[in-house]
């Protein structure tokens, strides 16, 4: 008994790690899993069956099979054989899975024709464009990101799976297992909870299959990984026991598939919820206001193409930069992130052609700093601007004028420190090289609902 081993290739579950499992403690229950949920996992002998033996030999494709090939519960879909899923299917350690009509493969159709539709209506977009544009004669481009994974629009594989090199490796316990112990470490790898990684996890990977052969929150976990300690690929790479290109092709399907999953949670909230979740310090002083606005920039690797490095350069920082708009409700969540533009884009330019004007309506207010000159686009709308006052011809604020210009200070560091927050995802505060570029937009909109997944950080009395 004890020479039994699974059968599928680079599997190295058996009898005897079975065996000494329910020593082991369970992540769930905090105990030893011979007082909860028993033996790690199974392992099943083939059908007694000959057509049943032949599916069974089949869906495993070796070469010379053992005489008993059994098979662990980690490769069948409901953990061991079932009526539904006799076979194994999962992490077989080959790249043709085995084609029968399934209702896992009818679903995996359905899911991706839905990306298929999606990312077609999303190329007639406007905010398709990676970097905005200063000048519409212009074109942003570099040519020097072609030859980078990154750079290509990596598809959900639509006739076959995608074979991760070392990745066909079916690890006993996932490394999301292994490095998410806890709350601390929760947050240090992903920046969420433990709580909400798992109720993310369990939201984007229901009825998902994208063909790698790595377990789905591991692939989530090595994604945000990227996110928010922008490690290098290499890095991923080793501590998931993949090849690097595994790794660029996993973190840039993830993100398409996230950044369209993830759009609910960057809602623009209607006028009574804003109003019913506005702090006590903004409900003396401004209880219409209905969003505070800020741009902010990220270091741009500088590009070759001499066209694209005059359109992201800022003087402002005397560097090529990035630059988005953030709107941000009261309460602290972000209602509103634009795609990245040159650092050459005005203030005023970002906020008209980001389409930030066009959830606007009559009576609302808007916060923002002296740099946003756009009474006039706001008064088209008959939407109140709020900034602080201006000297005139050297002339010092009237004592209203610096009590007004103090109430707004104190209210707009709270925008500041929600962009603190968000900047801790450091692949969006760190300098950002040429070749994540084409990813910046949806790198932009996941890391603001990710942050907005954590919860408001303004709270009644804070000043």
């Amino acid at each position: 008994m004890s020479s039994i081993i699974c059968a599928v290739r680079g599997c190295y579950n058996n009898w005897k790690k079975r065996r000494l499992s329910p020593q082991q403690e369970c992540f769930t229950h905090k105990k030893k899993r011979f007082d909860c949920c028993g033996p790690a996992f199974n392992l099943y002998p083939p059908p007694s069956t000959e057509e049943g033996r032949r599916q069974w030999l089949r869906a495993l494709n070796l070469k010379n099979p053992p005489k008993k090939p059994y098979v662990c519960s980690f490769h069948f879909v409901d953990g061991k054989p079932t009526t539904e899923h006799p076979f194994p299917e999962k992490w077989l350690g080959y790249e043709a899975p085995v084609k029968r009509p399934r209702r896992v493969l009818v679903r995996l159709f359905k899911l991706l024709s839905f990306f298929i539709e999606a990312s077609t209506s999303d190329a007639a977009e406007a905010d398709s464009n990676i970097i905005g544009q200063c000048d519409a004669g212009t074109q942003w481009e570099d040519p020097s990101v072609s030859d980078h994974s990154y750079a290509s629009n990596w598809p959900l594989p639509h006739h076959q799976p995608l074979l991760c090199d070392r990745a066909t490796q079916c690890s006993e316990i996932p490394v999301y297992v292994q490095l998410l112990r806890n709350d601390h470490l929760s947050l240090l790898y992903t920046g969420l909870p433990l709580d909400a990684f798992t109720s993310l996890g369990d939201d984007l990977t229901e009825d998902f299959n994208n063909g790698f052969h790595l377990h789905p929150r591991d692939q989530l976990l090595m994604t945000l990984m990227k996110l928010r300690l922008n490690l290098l690929q290499d890095d991923i790479a080793e501590r998931f026991h993949v090849s690097q290109p595994c790794v660029s092709k996993v973190i840039s399907c993830w993100l398409d598939l996230m950044e369209k999953r993830l759009r609910p949670y960057i809602p623009w909230l209607p006028r009574e919820t804003i109003k019913a979740t506005m702090p006590q310090c903004f409900r003396e002083h401004f209880p219409s206001l209905t969003c505070i606005i800020d741009c902010s920039e990220v270091p741009l690797q500088k590009p070759h193409n001499l066209d694209s490095r005059g359109e992201s350069y800022s003087h402002y920082y005397g560097q090529n930069t990035i630059k988005f708009l953030i709107a941000v409700a009261p309460c602290g969540l972000i209602m509103f992130i634009s795609p990245g533009y040159g650092g050459r884009c005005s203030d005023k330019f970002i906020t008209t052609n980001s389409g930030f004007l066009e959830y606007l309506r009559p009576g609302d207010q808007v916060m923002a700093d002296r740099g946003f000159v756009i009474q006039d686009l706001l008064l088209e709308r008959r939407v109140k601007l709020v900034i602080p006052a201006f000297t005139k011809k050297s002339m010092q604020l009237s004592e209203e004028d610096t009590t007004n210009t103090r109430r707004i200070a104190n209210v707009r560091v709270h925008v500041e420190r929600v962009l603190r927050r968000l900047k801790n995802y450091r692949v969006i505060s760190q300098t950002v090289p040429i070749s994540l570029a084409p990813k910046y937009d949806k790198i932009l909109r996941v890391c603001a609902a990710l942050y907005n997944l954590r919860g408001d950080i303004i709270h009644d009395g804070e000043e």
